[in-house]
């Protein structure tokens, strides 16, 4: 069964939360379900102006604007949409670079908010890890999920949002249930015509330790015995 539209899912959160590897975990599951997938990658990475702790409200300015941008262009190209990053979380980086909202894009922002059909946000129980790219910082983090916590309720509809914390994202999660949820927002059934629901693998069977070698000197105890 097809879609009349495309349907939106955006992971967002602060930064070093596993949102990159549950974004695409979430697009293969779609995959697997039949449907058509295009990823949006966090912009911010191309971003000339600056990132992290030291950006200007002028460099966030470019990151929500980039963001609406490839949203726009990938939207049409798929069934699915689904985005490392929203401008949910987005906007709070730009509010705590900019001291507030210098450029009025406030009312495109809420707007904007409530084009995704979910909005699954990752909350931070895992420790930062160098990439080479983002903040270590915990205490920058600490203020992006400040805001966040302030931004969300007025931004998105309750039934939107989705929480995970960071920590449940491994390789044992089952994504199925959120597509299934995605699914029914666009008011169809997930699986396409033909496909079947792919069978979850069965975690491999741990290994038994092998059996202690007998030594000579056990060996030596067992004929004692024996001859007892």
């Amino acid at each position: 069964m097809t879609w009349d539209r495309t349907v939106k899912i955006a992971f967002t959160g602060s930064h070093g939360i596993r949102k990159t590897t549950a974004a695409h975990a979430f697009s293969h599951t779609m995959q697997r379900a039949g449907r058509s997938v295009e990823f949006g990658r966090e912009v911010v990475r191309d971003n000339p102006l600056g990132i992290n702790e030291s950006a200007t409200g002028e460099a966030q300015l470019w990151v929500l604007m980039s963001q609406v941008r490839r949203e726009l262009e990938l939207a049409p190209k798929a069934e699915v949409l689904v985005t490392d990053r929203g401008v949910v979380d987005n906007f709070a980086y730009y509010l705590r670079a900019a001291g507030g909202d210098p450029f009025s894009v406030e009312p495109l922002i809420r707007a904007w908010s409530r084009t995704y059909d979910l909005v699954v946000r990752l909350t931070p129980d895992v420790a930062l890890r160098p990439d080479g790219t983002r903040s270590t910082s915990d205490t920058f983090r600490d203020e992006i999920d400040a805001i966040l916590d302030r931004i969300l309720p007025d931004l998105l509809r309750p039934e939107q949002l989705v929480t995970l914390p960071a920590s449940s994202i491994t390789d044992a999660h089952d994504w199925w249930p959120l597509a299934e949820r995605l699914a029914a927002s666009a008011g169809g059934s997930l699986l396409a015509a033909g496909v079947e629901r792919p069978r979850r693998p069965r975690p491999a069977a741990r290994p038994r330790p092998a059996a202690p070698r007998a030594t000579a000197d056990s060996q030596l105890d067992l004929d004692l015995l024996e001859g007892v």
